[in-house]
């Protein structure tokens, strides 16, 4: 496969993951930030090659073989982005854009070194579960700190959002993975919540809620 056909696969399947339907060559397009015409003519290589069922005006899902490459490539990704935090001391929001770099590495045998050299991690440093050799997923329970009630707790686990900029905005806040995060009460004016994390108390917008996963304690 090619480098972008790779991306196609990843995007597709991100695309899915919380879908039970078929996504549109739309929505791919503007995830792939390229034009609709583009998209078209990459699915039709992938149906080719039995990696995406494929109809015109219909929407756009995974063959089994083609979800099982598209986890190898994100296995790739999120071991990569582990091995670059905990060995090579990278912040969480510097990896991401490395990753998306070797997660083209062909070698199966070199990932799974890696994942053995690493302890075989289940989650990355964003939270997000790793694949392993068989594209196996531990399911991780977890729900967005915005749908909580006041007076719930929990410990974060995730992020939803995974650019740079808001992992910086975390890290300013002093919210990281495993941080408990108390939740008091919300603002009914815009959505704005206020909340302890660890013990601190700080008030986040609804949309800083809506990026951030937590597990209930």
């Amino acid at each position: 496969m090619t480098f972008s056909e790779e991306n196609y696969l990843k995007a597709i399947y991100h695309l899915t993951s919380h879908s039970n339907s078929g996504v549109s060559t739309n929505a791919i397009a503007e995830m792939m930030e390229t034009k609709a015409s583009s998209v078209t003519d990459m699915l039709k290589k992938l149906s080719d090659k039995d990696f995406v069922n494929y109809k015109k005006y219909q929407g756009v899902s995974l063959t089994e073989s083609g979800k099982l490459e598209a986890k190898m490539i994100v296995r790739k990704h999120r071991l990569w982005e582990v091995f670059l935090v905990e060995k090579l001391d990278f912040s969480w929001d510097e990896v991401h854009e490395i990753a998306e770099q070797l997660e083209h590495i062909k070698s199966e045998k070199l990932i799974n070194k890696l994942d053995d050299f690493l302890g075989n991690p289940t989650e990355d440093p964003h939270g997000d579960p790793i694949p392993d050799a068989k594209g196996r997923i531990i399911a991780i329970e977890k729900q967005l700190l915005s749908e909580l009630v006041p007076h719930q707790s929990g410990v974060c686990v995730g992020v939803k959002d995974t650019s740079s900029a808001f992992l910086k905005y975390l890290d300013k806040q002093e919210i990281a993975l495993g941080s408990t995060i108390d939740f008091i009460s919300k603002e009914t004016f815009d959505l704005s919540l206020k909340i302890k994390v660890d013990g601190k108390e700080l008030t986040i917008s609804n949309k800083i809620a809506s990026n951030l996963f937590v597990k209930l304690l």
